[in-house]
């Protein structure tokens, strides 16, 4: 997309990524979306944790 440039370290690998204002303004729901795509990317190899136990964790924080 236009306006979306990645900042890569000397291995080539990705480790910023820039996003011009004004395709933001644009193009904000793609951005957003894209975001949300990066960051489940970033979590895949996280540990899951069931509903149940989120529900109880929640539960006794209040």
């Amino acid at each position: 997309m236009k306006g979306i440039s990645y900042i890569t370290n000397d291995a080539n690998n990705r480790k910023l990524l820039a996003i011009d204002l004004k395709a933001f303004k644009k193009h904000s729901g793609e951005i957003h979306e894209f975001i949300d795509v990066l960051v489940a990317d970033s979590r895949k190899n996280d540990e899951s944790v069931s509903w149940e136990d989120a529900k109880f964790s929640i539960r006794n924080d209040l």
